[in-house]
């Protein structure tokens, strides 16, 4: 089942021995739920599935269902080449995820009629749901869209290409189809730093969205989706103009800061989750003070918002290691859920 709503990737930690910390990762993961996202995504990219082993994988995604305790559906990265893709599809089963986001196969490109293939075999590999992410390798048109709803265990895509135009003709073509899936088919915004085309994306039927700032700075992200859900465009743009444009081109700085800038902001938060793996690396000295004077940017701009009249304040300013655990701090968010999307069995 897909909810809809604002959608959390939890980073993966890593001690300074290069093992994954699952203690760090328990008070991460605790901290997102507290924020009230629609649905955790474990061991994707911003989670680094790519440098984890299998065994590491494995454990990842059984701890983060043990700590969510049915609180929120959890989704798992798979993807890779097609006998990597299949065994991660297993563990996750095993593990007792809820769904997977199917990542794009690595290096090896193909035809559509290729990627189809490839998502057919790893969805069929379990019986859980898949979001099919459209990025990179991952072709994903018209015609193979409408496609997707033939496979049972397909229950939607993710944008993470950006080009608007052909996904609004793919969610048009979806849901004129006819077919029965046509209403329930889930689309997410996926692409880096979404908030950006948060706006965009809605006039086009996608609504929900994955959010990187939601792991280093909950509160504005959380403001901004009230926000956006509520038409306060005041506060929207604000946050967009003096923080969200500037961090994405901070972000598109270096490579691998979609993910570097994210653990460095869950650093100033007070979390040490560590390193990124190579052939990431570690946001610069320099970038990490932007990073945090963007920080205080946003919060200054949310709160002069919010005197204003605005009425996407957090419940509470938070700065630079301010971590909630349970029993801390200002109540969690709601989430926002609407009806979750059945897949076929």
């Amino acid at each position: 089942m897909i909810p809809s709503g604002l959608m959390s990737f939890p980073l993966t930690p890593f001690t300074p021995a290069d093992e994954v910390d699952t203690h760090v990762f328990t008070d991460h993961v605790e901290d997102q739920l507290a924020h009230g996202p629609a649905a955790l995504f474990v061991a994707c990219g911003t989670g680094e599935y790519s440098s984890l082993s299998a065994p590491e994988y494995a454990e990842l995604v059984r701890h983060a269902v043990r700590v969510v305790a049915g609180r929120v559906p959890v989704f798992a990265g798979a993807g890779g080449g097609l006998g990597n893709a299949r065994a991660a599809v297993a563990a996750a089963s095993d593990a007792g995820a809820d769904g997977i986001l199917l990542l794009p196969p690595y290096l090896v490109g193909g035809t559509e009629d290729g990627y189809l293939a490839y998502v057919e075999s790893v969805a069929g590999a379990g019986r859980l749901p898949v979001l099919v992410y459209r990025r990179g390798l991952a072709r994903i048109g018209v015609t193979t869209a409408l496609r997707l709803l033939d496979v049972p265990q397909v229950a939607g895509i993710k944008e993470g290409e950006g080009d608007l135009d052909s996904m609004a003709r793919t969610v048009t073509a979806v849901r004129t189809s006819g077919h029965a899936r046509a209403e329930t088919f889930a689309f997410l915004n996926g692409l880096p730093t979404a908030e950006v085309s948060a706006t965009a994306c809605r006039a086009i039927g996608i609504r929900d969205y994955s959010s990187a700032v939601l792991c280093f700075a909950p509160d504005i992200a959380r403001a901004f989706h009230t926000a956006l859900t509520t038409g306060d465009t005041a506060t929207t743009d604000r946050l967009l103009a003096e923080f969200y444009l500037p961090l994405t081109a901070l972000r598109d700085q270096v490579p691998g800061y979609a993910v570097s800038l994210v653990k460095a902001g869950a650093r100033l938060r007070g979390l040490d989750v560590g390193h990124v793996r190579a052939p990431l690396v570690d946001a610069a000295p320099d970038h990490v003070d932007q990073l945090k004077d963007l920080l205080a940017q946003g919060r200054r701009a949310l709160a002069e918002t919010a005197g204003a009249g605005g009425g996407a304040a957090p419940a509470a300013a938070e700065g630079a290691g301010t971590v909630r655990t349970p029993g801390q701090g200002a109540s969690a968010a709601p989430a926002v859920v609407a009806p979750a999307v059945a897949v076929a069995p």
